[in-house]
């Protein structure tokens, strides 16, 4: 779509307010409103001015001015604003027009352009499923006193025997019990959707909904895969949909990956794959799974790159609260064909060459979609260059349920760091597979590395009320 074309929706949708977004390291959008009246070709040439020393992550006060400059391909109209509002996904550049080395979407965009100029493919795929809860209350605190969150849903199995308006109708979703059950045990229906819907409007081709294992409202929605910086836009509008859909329903919807002890956490499974014009790259008949030796060696980079692209993939604390053993959760360094408890899946039912792919299990949604999608394709790229062979390095394939074998076979497999810390320290001794072509830079990776140990460590000197259950009476 040209900047005409974007004036011409903007006159034919009485379209009043242009929003000018951006994402930030965490992987937060902010944006900035014009009015429609202010946006003429010149704003997609000279973009939109904005204070880049108010973004954590980006520039010091010295050098905060930045520039928005808009993408014309991914517009859409917001679904929620009462005054009618265009949604315009930007790039960041400094004033003397460089791009600037760390906006997330130019990163993603430059991951692209190396794949091309490696010779591989023309373009990679992705397809996140990102899990998300929908609670009707939360409410958190931390301070130097005291420190507490509390959640709820009204489908959750404590409140079987909760006092209710109306009285208690029953039907709540048992522990590990919400995998695709029918209402009324499934009471989020119309809301999921109603998400369905809005996304659809804005654009995104829907393939499914369902409810997910955990209690308390966990749900799933899938929209089809796209190319990588596209992916990322789509993402980026599926959480915005999603979390404002629950807002409007009275509700409140999470990407978190571990918000509730005990209970299955929300990942963000990846499907990815790798295209040379029409022809799949990924896909050789006889294979293991069907897979050429270019996706196995795609797969050896995942897998030999993995603890250090975790701190990309899982950038959170909480993100290792949901990697461990017994939730779904694939915390073990191996592949498989259609098992669902290795770090990469190779999915086989009704899989044609061109739907041939693989599926990283790992990741979840408090990664930036923009850094972890990028870091994905390098670690896979590297793995094509150097030839890495899983097999030959232990990585598989494991046809066996993981969690059912002996502690000595398990022993034998190598497991994600067991930390925010532990990642960090895998990505400062593991980082060049990113610097290639530049789409990554060091002074990029340090940044981020010294971000992520400000939040480990706020994480680490706070109290944890547990700890009043283990130690008070001591």
């Amino acid at each position: 779509m040209s900047a005409q074309n974007v004036l011409n929706t903007i006159k034919e949708k009485g379209i009043e307010w242009v929003d000018f977004r951006f994402v930030d390291l965490s992987g937060r959008a902010h944006h900035i409103s014009l009015p429609a009246s202010e946006v003429e070709e010149e704003t997609f040439v000279n973009g939109v001015a904005f204070d880049g020393s108010s973004i954590t992550g980006f520039k010091g006060i010295e050098e905060s001015d930045m520039v928005m400059l808009p993408d014309t391909e991914s517009v859409y109209v917001d679904p929620f604003t009462a005054h009618p509002t265009l949604i315009v996904m930007c790039n960041i550049y400094t004033p003397d027009g460089e791009r600037y080395d760390r906006d997330p979407r130019g990163i993603a965009q430059k991951a692209e352009e190396y794949l091309q100029s490696a010779g591989v493919g023309t373009t990679a795929f992705f397809a996140p499923e990102s899990e998300f809860f929908i609670f009707d209350e939360v409410r958190f605190e931390s301070g130097q006193n005291k420190s507490s969150y509390f959640v709820d849903s009204e489908e959750a199995h404590w409140n079987s025997n909760k006092q209710e308006e109306g009285g208690n109708l029953g039907f709540k979703v048992g522990h590990k019990g919400g995998y695709v059950p029918v209402g009324p045990t499934d009471s989020q229906q119309d809301i999921r959707s109603e998400m369905c819907r809005l996304l659809m409007e804005s654009g995104l081709r829907i393939e499914r909904h369902h409810h997910e294992v955990a209690t308390a409202g966990q749900g799933e929605i899938n929209f089809r895969f796209d190319t990588l910086t596209k992916t990322a836009d789509n993402l980026m509008k599926y959480k915005y949909i999603v979390q404002n859909t629950a807002r409007q329903y009275g509700k409140v919807a999470t990407f978190m990956p571990k918000p509730l002890f005990g209970d299955n956490g929300s990942g963000m499974h990846v499907h990815q794959s790798i295209f040379n014009g029409s022809e799949p790259l990924f896909y050789e008949k006889g294979g293991y799974a069907n897979l050429s030796e270019l996706a196995l060696n795609y797969i050896g980079g995942i897998l030999y790159h993995a603890p250090a692209l975790i701190a990309l993939t899982n950038p959170s604390t909480n993100s290792f609260k949901r990697l461990v053993p017994g939730y779904e959760a694939p915390v073990n360094l191996v592949f498989s064909k259609g098992n669902r408890s290795a770090a990469v899946r190779i999915p086989v039912a009704a899989v044609t060459p061109k739907g041939c792919r693989i599926e990283f299990r790992t990741p979840d949604s408090t990664a930036n979609p923009y850094l972890a999608f990028a870091a994905m394709l390098m670690a896979g790229l590297d793995g094509i260059k150097k030839k890495i062979d899983p097999r030959a390095l232990g990585y598989g394939p494991l046809d066996k349920n993981i969690y059912e074998l002996s502690d000595a076979e398990k022993g034998e497999i190598r497991s994600v760091p067991g930390s925010l810390d532990e990642a960090l320290n895998a990505l400062e001794a593991d980082y060049e597979f990113l610097t290639e072509g530049g789409v990554f830079t060091k002074e990029f990776i340090d940044n981020y590395i010294g971000l992520k140990r400000d939040e480990a460590k706020a994480v680490s000197i706070r109290i944890h009320p547990h700890e009043y259950s283990l130690y008070f009476d001591l």
